[in-house]
């Protein structure tokens, strides 16, 4: 049986005169007798053949197994064509046509990938179809010589052994020979720990280590290869086929089917990952991110990423299976850990080097305010250091937002602001998300413009004396661009604008056609600006802002009342940061005609000489108060955007500008609409709380963060029932948070004397002023509405 023809049998390998030695990776008796087989039925009669047993990569006996006659081969004197061979078994066909492995098929026949003896039996007599030859790539064995020496085999007896390089590269020569009968989607690496463990870049660190630390090379070796299993990925091709059923099966519990992207930025992508690594980098909204853009890859034939997860998400039983399916997990903390720090930078050179796809959530973890948090830069900086010691002639960034009509999280963020504890990540926590999902709508990935490293920081160094201050600097910009270029394509949904539209109008409930024009507006506003959406929002009808309206009833996010003869809607206040999250996933593309029409008030006072100045000095200092909240471009690139905004209300604003107060007066009500109010308010009254409770807290200890955090999440309840804040969110721990950054910015938590009090006191007023003319752009929006709600 196993001397019959197989399907798409591969022609004779060309020796060109040489001996010819192949090397044959079977797993099981039955796998051995196939390959020999196929010498039989293809070897010409001439032909001077041996056929040599290496270890086999997978089975029960996975790296077991005698070198002995594969070096006896080596030391025979001549320089022989070395080809590998090895079975491989494909699943079964289904329906459509596709091989996809079904959890059912796995159940009752087992791994179709890798089938025990009986089964392959079976195959072979029933299916032979599914039975392939991979032919790996040859090499005479004097170039595999000459490649082993470049990598050190010849200086060190502790390094690799010839035989054992041969084996290894045959292995991997048919690696991807079986990927191309496979399907990339299968492009997963299976020497992982072989390789790295081998490579005299890593053992040397090892040596170094050893040294620095004082301890015994072989202890530092063995606990660098327990910390690679820890981190490594250990993808699986079985696993990945059901990993992508059990998140499709999660995803599709809560939103439509259908994916929504652009098929053809995506095959950009994927022709850039042939040529070079690519790096992932996607919001982190729900925990359903990963799974979303997982399934768009292997719906499209593409593998999956090698992701980075934390330590956290490692909990059985989803924990091995994530692994399986190309999760790697990393420790929250390492930095005391120069062991673990060493194997990761050596993994992270391995996928680099090797062109595998990466893929981690550039803001750390998800974002419990709807916006973009600001950029982590542990990976980014590993990735960076492989480029830089030319690991790869490049390396591609690609930002990527996943944007949901609602998000399942939102109301254990929700609860997090207010001061509840995080839960803990657990095969319980897993079960109550999969029990709460809901219809929420869809789902859209964008993929911003793609960002070369080569580009941004030039060719690759590799024998460069490294800059600390110069690679911090470089990264943090690289971070910050690709936030910047993730903003510019993240969709707005129409539960994004129903929320900026109800936001803004604070406690009043408004009618059905007071909604719609509102968000007329809003729409002329990003329809004129050629904003991002998700598809054609249907809010310009009242029955398509009903049904938007409708779906946030159904989430407690939107209050109705209908007894009346009207029905109207408000926002739910106690829902009212559930509502701001949203809103503040599409607020960026407003948060710059909010400053405009701010320092237009600051520049229309009386008595200001050069109003020009004023109107740019004020929007410069806007713009700082705000640069943790926001991802603002440079200076310059800023101001070039203010005076686009500015302009696209009015042509001739810098002429009115300079005509005077009153003309000034009339440049800002040529604003529509108005955002200042329902954009910027609810962050500068948080800092505004903030600000109080440093004046306080006193000069005479520093200032502890968590305390202080506490004592205005009490102090802003308080400000909130007596109405001196507007906005229910401003009472929120993460805007709380971030104006202890933009403090601690301006130096006011340490200890000090009357003069860190005044800077404090200084502090307050200035965001006093800020919100005072916020209330001054609300009343412009209250008077112009009249009926409609701007």
């Amino acid at each position: 049986m196993p001397d019959r023809p197989l399907e798409g049998e591969a022609t004779w390998p060309d020796a060109r005169g040489r001996r010819l030695v192949f090397l044959l990776d079977a797993a099981t008796a039955i796998e051995r007798r196939v390959l020999e087989g196929w010498i039989r039925r293809h070897r010409p009669d001439a032909a001077s053949v041996d056929v040599i047993a290496i270890p086999p990569s997978r089975g029960r006996k996975r790296g077991r197994g005698s070198l002995d006659p594969l070096e006896t081969a080596i030391l025979q004197g001549d320089d022989p064509l070395l080809q590998p061979l090895r079975v491989v078994w494909l699943p079964r066909k289904q329906a459509d046509g596709t091989r996809v492995v079904r959890l059912r098929d796995v159940l009752l026949r087992g791994d179709p990938f890798d089938p025990s003896s009986s089964r392959q039996r079976l195959i072979l007599a029933r299916e032979r179809e599914r039975c392939r030859i991979a032919i790996g790539e040859p090499a005479p064995l004097s170039e595999l010589r000459e490649r082993w020496r470049g990598a050190g085999g010849a200086e060190s007896g502790e390094t690799t052994a010839l035989p054992e390089y041969v084996a290894r590269q045959a292995q991997l020569a048919l690696e991807r020979a079986e990927r191309r009968l496979r399907g990339a989607r299968y492009k997963v690496p299976r020497l992982v720990h072989e390789e790295i463990l081998a490579r005299p870049s890593f053992r040397g660190g090892i040596a170094r280590l050893a040294r620095e630390l004082g301890r015994k090379e072989a202890d530092v070796a063995k606990e660098a290869s327990r910390d690679l299993a820890e981190i490594a990925a250990a993808h699986n091709p079985i696993t990945i086929d059901l990993a992508t059923q059990l998140f499709r099966f999660l995803y599709t519990r809560g939103y439509d089917r259908e994916l929504r992207y652009d098929h053809a930025r995506l095959e950009q992508v994927a022709a850039l990952s042939q040529r070079y690594p690519v790096v992932f980098l996607p919001t982190h909204r729900s925990n359903l991110d990963h799974p979303v853009l997982h399934c768009m890859l292997w719906e499209n034939g593409l593998p999956p990423n090698h992701t980075a997860g934390g330590i956290n998400m490692n909990f059985f039983p989803l924990g091995p299976l994530f692994r399986r399916a190309g999760v790697f997990f990393i420790r929250r903390s390492f930095k005391d850990d120069p062991v673990y720090k060493l194997v990761l930078h050596h993994y992270v050179d391995y996928l680099i080097e090797k062109r595998f796809s990466l893929e981690w959530y550039i803001e750390g973890g998800r974002s419990r305010s709807g916006k973009l948090l600001p950029p982590r830069y542990g990976m980014l900086a590993y990735v960076v250091d492989a480029y830089r010691r030319g690991k790869s002639d490049d390396v591609y960034l690609i930002p990527v937002s996943i944007a949901y009509d609602q998000i399942q999280d939102v109301g254990d963020y929700v609860a997090e602001q207010r001061g509840a504890k995080k839960k803990e990540e657990s095969f319980g926590w897993f079960l109550g998300i999969v029990r709460r999902l809901r219809r929420y709508g869809e789902i859209h990935i964008r993929f911003g413009e793609p960002l070369s490293l080569a580009s941004a920081l030039g060719p690759a160094t590799p024998h460069a004396e490294p800059n600390p201050d110069e690679d911090n600097l470089a990264i943090q910009k690289l971070a910050f661009e690709t936030c910047v270029r993730i903003n510019e394509v993240t969709p707005i949904s129409a539960t994004s604008l129903v929320a900026l539209a109800l936001l803004g109008v604070g406690d009043v409930a408004l009618t059905l056609g007071e909604v719609r024009g509102a968000l007329v507006r809003l729409l002329d506003n990003v329809e004129q600006r050629k904003l991002p959406t998700m598809g054609e929002l249907d809010l310009r009808t009242e029955e398509g802002v009903a049904r938007a309206l409708g779906e946030l009833v159904r989430s407690d996010v939107v209050q109705v009342f209908d007894e009346g003869p009207e029905t109207v809607y408000r926002i739910n206040e106690d829902e009212a940061l559930a509502a701001a999250y949203y809103r503040n996933s599409v607020i960026h593309f407003f948060v710059t005609p909010a400053i405009a029409e701010l320092a237009l008030l600051r520049a229309a006072a009386d008595g200001v000489a050069d109003r020009a100045e004023r109107f740019f000095e004020e929007a410069l200092a806007l713009r700082d108060l705000l640069k943790f909240e926001f991802f603002f471009p440079d200076r310059e690139r800023f101001l070039a955007e203010l005076r686009r905004e500015t302009a696209f209300h009015d042509s001739e604003w810098e002429a009115r500008l300079a005509a005077g107060s009153a003309e000034t007066y009339e440049l800002l009500r040529r604003f529509r609409p108005f955002s200042a109010h329902r954009v910027v308010r609810p962050f500068l009254e948080s800092y505004r709380v903030v600000a109080e409770a440093l004046v306080r807290w006193g000069t005479e200890k520093p200032v502890d963060k968590r305390e202080l955090v506490e004592r205005s999440l009490a102090l802003g309840k308080q400000w909130r029932l007596q109405r001196r804040i507007r906005c229910a969110e401003s009472v929120s721990k993460s805007y709380f948070e971030t104006a202890l950054k933009l403090a601690e910015n301006r130096k006011l938590l340490g200890a000090g004397d009357g003069e860190l009090d005044e800077k404090r006191r200084a502090f307050a007023a200035e965001l006093a002023s800020a919100v005072r003319r916020i209330d001054a752009i609300d009343a412009l929006a209250a008077a112009r509405r009249s009926g409609v709600a701007d």
